[in-house]
């Protein structure tokens, strides 16, 4: 058995059903077997990627857990996991090399630490590289959004949604009427998720929407 202890953080923009982290775990625990790791946690965040570091509580979650119980590495499925500012980014890495935890990065393919606990000389100069790009890519999209949208105004284009797309709360209520019935027999959250085959943050808004 592998004395090396692992924790997964997984993040996603979506706070719906459109996006859910289960690819980015399944994915990360193939290679916690391959590694044969010891797996302490794993830890699920939905947050916009633009969100500054000291917003993301999960993330600061398990980057406080490894560092507190010794945790020998922290993966994640993509640098850009861990933030899309170049400074957060390396500012994160400096305080798990600091602490002593390593970091892997399954699309990178690459590690903070070497077998020995001791920063490779490539890794400082690849993440730099790469979060740089991640943040220059992001900036490049939010113009060519902003762009297109003015563009679209100028030819007498109009933003919001089209009338009639905003569902009523009757419908909502008929749409959800499974999870409300649960919900109201005294169910918890998860369990009505796998009772209807939804996902937990669905029944999270279903229930504070209705008071539930």
């Amino acid at each position: 058995m592998s004395t090396k202890t692992a924790v997964i953080y997984a993040r996603v923009s979506s706070i719906g059903d459109r996006q859910n982290t289960d690819r980015q775990i399944s994915d990360l625990l193939d290679y916690v077997k391959y590694q044969n790791l010891n797996i302490c946690k794993i830890y699920e965040e939905h947050i916009s990627g633009a969100k500054k570091n000291v917003e993301r509580p999960i993330l600061q979650q398990a980057i406080e857990y490894c560092k507190q119980n010794r945790v020998s590495i922290l993966l994640v499925s993509e640098l850009s996991r861990l933030g899309r500012n170049a400074f957060e980014v390396l500012a994160t890495v400096k305080d798990l090399i600091d602490s002593g935890v390593n970091l892997y990065m399954q699309k990178e393919q690459l590690t903070l630490l070497d077998a020995e606990g001791k920063p490779t000389m490539f890794a400082p100069i690849m993440i730099a590289t790469l979060s740089t790009c991640a943040q220059l890519e992001r900036e490049n999209i939010k113009f060519r959004l902003n762009s297109g949208r003015k563009l679209y105004i100028e030819r007498g284009g109009k933003l919001g949604r089209k009338v009639g797309s905003v569902k009523t709360t009757e419908q909502k209520k008929e749409e959800h009427k499974d999870i409300i019935s649960y919900l109201k027999k005294g169910y918890s959250v998860r369990n009505v998720a796998k009772l209807c085959n939804k996902g937990i943050s669905t029944v999270q808004r279903v229930k504070k929407e209705f008071n539930l």
